[in-house]
C-alpha cells in the first residue's frame, strides 16, 4: 500500500528560524503547527520533516543537540495530541555539494522508499524556494509558507510557472486548509 504524505521543512516552516538553533530550550513552534499537523494525520497523511542542518558541519552544534531538539519537538506535538512518522536532516555544509542538502531530493527519496509514499497524492511545504525546487523535483505538489520580512516571495516573481510553488500560504494551517480542499486527500 502507498501512502500520501507531507513532506514538511522544520526552520521557518514548523518553528522560529533563529540562527542555527542549538538549544532545544530555544525551540519555538508557530501556534497553528500543531493543529495543522494533527488535521492531517487525521486525514490519512503520514508528515515527515526534512530538514538542512549545516550547523552541525559549521560547529554550532552537535548531532547529539539535534536529537535534544527533535525531542523537544516531538513532545511539543504531543501536546497537540499528534505526531510526525519521521524527521529526515542534512548535517552537511552547503560547499560539501552533497546529494542530502535540500534543494537536492536524496533524503526525499529515502523517506518516500521507505514510507511507501505515493507521490501523487503528497505534498511539499517550505518556508524557502529551495523546499519548493525539491518539492517540483520529486514530482509533489508544493506550498511555500515565506516568513514576513525575507526575500522568498520576491523569488517567486522572477520564477518560470513551473517552478512557482503550487500555493503561497500566509501560515502553516492555510498551507494545510488548501492541502485538503485540493482534492488529492482522498
Amino acid at each position: 500500500m502507498k501512502y500520501k504524505a507531507v513532506f514538511v521543512d522544520r526552520d521557518g516552516t514548523i518553528n522560529v528560524d533563529g540562527p542555527y538553533l542549538s538549544d532545544p530550550n530555544k525551540f519555538q513552534m508557530y501556534p497553528c503547527v500543531g493543529d495543522g499537523v494533527k488535521k492531517l494525520k487525521e486525514h490519512g497523511f503520514k508528515v515527515i520533516v526534512i530538514t538542512n542542518q549545516s550547523g552541525i558541519a559549521r560547529g554550532y552544534l552537535t548531532e547529539k543537540d539535534l536529537e535534544k531538539i527533535h525531542e523537544k519537538m516531538k513532545k511539543e506535538f504531543q501536546k497537540h495530541h499528534t505526531t510526525i512518522d519521521d524527521i529526515y536532516y542534512c548535517p552537511h555544509h552547503p560547499d560539501d555539494h552533497c546529494e542530502c542538502r535540500k534543494p537536492n531530493i536524496k533524503l526525499f527519496q529515502q523517506a518516500i522508499q521507505e514510507h511507501h509514499i505515493n507521490i501523487k497524492k503528497s505534498y511539499v511545504i517550505g518556508d524557502k524556494m529551495k523546499d519548493v525546487e525539491a518539492g517540483k523535483k520529486i514530482g509533489v505538489k508544493t506550498i511555500l509558507v515565506p516568513v514576513t520580512g525575507t526575500d522568498e516571495e520576491r523569488k517567486i516573481q522572477g520564477q518560470k510557472k513551473e517552478d512557482k510553488p503550487d500555493y503561497v500560504a500566509p501560515n502553516f494551517f492555510n498551507a494545510v486548509e488548501w492541502i485538503l480542499q485540493d482534492g488529492t486527500d482522498t
